[in-house]
């Protein structure tokens, strides 16, 4: 947001409200108000349909498949990709006022209000509007996406009467093959999305309809089904059809001032690629059934205690500004929606609000999306790698086809294949099998989760493992262990040689897989004593660059000998830099588009000392432009470490306000999942400074100017451990559990149930603040 342009939504402790309406912000504003579970998707798209700014409704991994063609044909591209589907949508009531359609663009907009509730887990709607004739009505709406029937959206609409009688009809929808805006310029994409649900069968009921689909290409099965129950007065009518992409039940009421037509209306989904039309059919009709017995009032309960349950175990507490408490909330409630019951599909870059990336998964899951999981609803962490889990033979026969054994983990999909046909900063980006088997980790050391360590996290950790030495190699000169030709964090660089994170990663994933393998030798019988010494001993030989003159770890193999950026004659209209220079100029140029070494500071902080952190961070800061959403949060978290607070605060604002300001204007395509949840990593990690080196919890807390106090919850080893921050002190409280064990900047802390202990926060080192390239700095915040 440019300084002086108004701002879309207020500013509230639990809540993201709209007071006007904005039709030019309309599809950001669709993508902040999306609900969903991980398993259903709804954009915050009118009840009335239209205007729109890009309708949606998603199933999770529901998808269309299109070809991927290539001008010149190569060995190992990907045939096909996997496009996220426009679902039938449920959203729609249209509602007529003596005849004529309620459309916020006509007639006279007396109110319009909608709010996000952070604590409900609804989207609510007030809006007064005067008819074309002069007929005033205000209509009220309820939405939610059940986190507790995860098949189900309810919505309560109603429609009151001002000033005057008049004559209502409310149509309530089923719709689909809606037409949808082609946001991408590849033409195969919009002849994926063309159209394509083909219809399977459809009915009536006197309450709602019924509609199956499948998808054309992928072939995979979809049902929906609406069920009504309703409140008006005498001689309300009521009647229901259905045809091939539409059902529709309709509600006819004379309205006397004061009076109103409420409509409950509960919508079940369900797809799947092998099940029966009959069975779909069932299912559905069960999950409509199970929410007329469960009733509206019933539903918006259980959704209230579902978020008061995940609140109390994840709320993140800031003082002191008000506007990042927001954005801090907001972070944690769509991270949530993304995952909570995702139940062992991926979770997509955008979540389930909106179509970018096409709706793929990449390693932000992992690296991002996971952290916070992993630490505020762990069940949900699980499940996301058990989806790892489940396309592992994806990923397994895509290692073979590159001549690799083990797995090979696709950098983006939907349903295993790998859908990046770009492949230097795609299949070369090998890292995304040590963000999974990192996540593994963080997974089981956080949850101590035996059971699931031996079903999924063994097979997972082999798998990834082996790739590695596969791919890598022991050069006989030096006795270290290189990996060639690969593409780390950062894709403004491709094709290098050791990338410093890979390869520490890559290292952490061996040592990893080799401590599993040893935990569980019952089950991981064929692996031999032999490649557990292999791994360990590429481990320990892993080449990690040095520029001895410089003083500082290149990002790879003679990063610091490549030409500087010339970020002098760049001007400020040419970010993000993909957009206006040809990659061949990126990639033999120091520039960064994200954080990439500055990550491996982060991830693998035990590999560096302090002075090796701190000239790192100020020399990569100086090239890195930011032109990824992922980066700001991972920025914010080493500056915090190296003494860097006010720029710590700057990043913890980017990255937790990308969203709610627009801040790259393509909050349209779908909310920044990774960067929603890098405003916790940015608070958690940066400013609480936690941290699991060598499978031990640890804080170095500290506050920049400005906030008054930072509070926050994790759950470690099934219990809570608060830890508030305030200047000069922090004070850990042990919540429930047995015991824990914790470092405190080195010290061990040992807390019992209900035991807390204040301590006090070493001063913070003072050091010269860093620059960044021109037109690249922060937003600052507070100063």
């Amino acid at each position: 947001m440019t300084p002086g342009q108004p701002r879309a939504f207020t500013i509230e402790p639990w809540a993201v409200r709209e007071k006007e309406l904005d039709l030019a912000r309309l599809a950001q504003s669709e993508s902040v108000f999306a609900l969903g579970n991980g398993h259903i998707g709804l954009r915050g798209n009118f009840e009335e349909g239209e205007p729109f700014g890009l309708p949606g409704t998603y199933l999770n991994g529901l998808y269309e498949a299109r070809p991927l063609p290539y001008a010149e044909a190569g060995y190992g591209y990907p045939e096909a990709g996997q496009t996220v589907v426009n679902i039938t949508n449920g959203k729609i009531i249209r509602l007529l006022v003596d005849d004529e359609p309620f459309d916020v663009r006509y007639g006279r907009v007396v109110s319009h209000e909608r709010v996000l509730d952070l604590r409900a887990g609804t989207l609510r709607r007030d809006v007064t509007w005067c008819s074309p004739g002069g007929k005033k009505v205000r209509v009220r709406s309820v939405r939610l996406v059940s986190f507790v029937q995860r098949a189900l959206v309810g919505m309560e609409y109603i429609v009151e009467a001002v000033e005057e009688p008049v004559r209502v009809v409310v149509q309530s929808e089923l719709v689909a093959n809606e037409e949808v805006p082609v946001l991408s310029g590849d033409p195969r994409v919009a002849a994926a999305l063309q159209r394509p649900l083909e219809s399977l069968e459809y009915a009536a009921t006197d309450s709602g309809a019924y509609l199956a689909h499948q998808t054309r290409r992928s072939g995979l099965r979809l049902a929906a089904l609406m069920d009504h129950i309703w409140e008006g007065p005498d001689g309300t009518e009521v009647s229901s059809d259905a045809y091939e992409d539409v059902g529709r039940t309709t509600f006819i009421a004379t309205l006397e001032p004061g009076e109103s037509l409420t409509v409950h209306k509960l919508i079940a989904y369900g797809w799947s690629a092998a099940r029966s039309r009959p069975a779909m059919r069932d299912q559905v009709g069960a999950a409509a059934a199970a929410a007329r017995h469960t009733g509206w009032s019933g539903m918006l309960a259980e959704q209230r205690r579902y978020l008061d349950e995940f609140w109390q175990r994840g709320d993140v507490q800031v003082d002191g500004d008000p506007e990042i408490q927001q954005a801090v909330r907001f972070a944690l409630f769509h991270i949530l929606q993304a995952g909570s019951r995702a139940e062992t599909r991926a979770i997509p870059a955008k979540g389930l609000t909106g179509p970018g990336y096409d709706g793929h998964a990449f390693w932000d899951t992992e690296t991002f999306v996971l952290s916070v999981l992993t630490y505020t609803a762990p069940h949900a962490a699980a499940d996301a790698l058990r989806w790892r889990q489940s396309i592992l033979p994806s990923a397994a026969e895509r290692a073979e086809q590159l001549g690799l054994r083990g797995a090979a983990f696709p950098w983006r999909t939907i349903a295993g294949p790998e859908c990046s046909a770009y492949w230097p900063a795609g299949t070369a980006a090998f890292h995304i099998n040590a963000d999974v088997a990192d996540a593994v980790r963080r997974y089981v050391l956080a949850t101590g989760d035996v059971e699931f360590e031996r079903d999924t996290g063994v097979e997972l950790l082999v798998a990834t493992a082996r790739l590695w030495l596969s791919l890598g190699w022991f050069d006989e000169v030096t006795g270290e262990f290189r990996i060639d030709g690969v593409t780390g964090p950062d894709e403004y660089s491709a094709i290098c040689n050791n990338n410093v994170f890979t390869n520490l990663m890559a290292k952490r994933n061996l040592l990893a897989a080799a401590d599993a393998v040893d935990r569980h030798r019952d089950i991981a019988t064929e692996v031999a004593e032999t490649e557990l010494d292999e791994w360990r001993r590429a481990a320990a030989a892993m080449r990690v660059p040095w520029d001895e003159r410089r003083g500082v770890h290149p990002a790879a193999d003679r990063y610091t000998d490549l030409e500087l950026w010339n970020f002098a004659a760049t001007d400020n209209g040419q970010y993000p830099l993909l957009l206006h220079f040809p990659y061949f100029d990126l990639y033999r140029r120091q520039v960064v588009k994200q954080a990439d070494l500055t990550m491996a500071l982060f991830l693998c902080g035990d590999e560096f000392t302090d002075e090796q952190k701190a000239r790192d961070f100020e020399y990569y800061e100086a090239l890195t432009v930011r032109d990824s959403s992922l980066s700001a949060a991972i920025q914010a978290v080493v500056a915090a470490e190296t003494g860097h607070l006010e720029l710590a605060y700057d990043y913890w604002g980017e990255a937790a306000l990308m969203d709610l300001l627009d801040l790259e204007r393509n909050t349209r395509d779908g909310v920044h999942i990774a960067a929603l949840a890098g405003a916790w990593i940015a608070a958690v990690n940066g400013f609480g400074g936690m941290r699991d080196h060598d499978g031990q919890l640890s804080f170095r807390p500290q506050l920049p100017p400005g906030i008054d106090r930072l509070a926050f919850t994790i759950l470690w080893r099934n219990g809570r451990l608060s830890v508030s921050v305030t200047p000069g002190r922090v004070t850990y409280h042990w919540i429930d559990g047995v015991s824990v064990s914790f470092l405190h900047y080195g010290t061990e802390v040992k807390l019992s149930a209900g035991e807390q202990e204040t301590l006090e926060l070493p001063p913070v080192p003072s050091r010269p603040a860093p620059r960044q390239p021109m037109h690249r700095e922060p937003l600052r915040r507070g100063r």
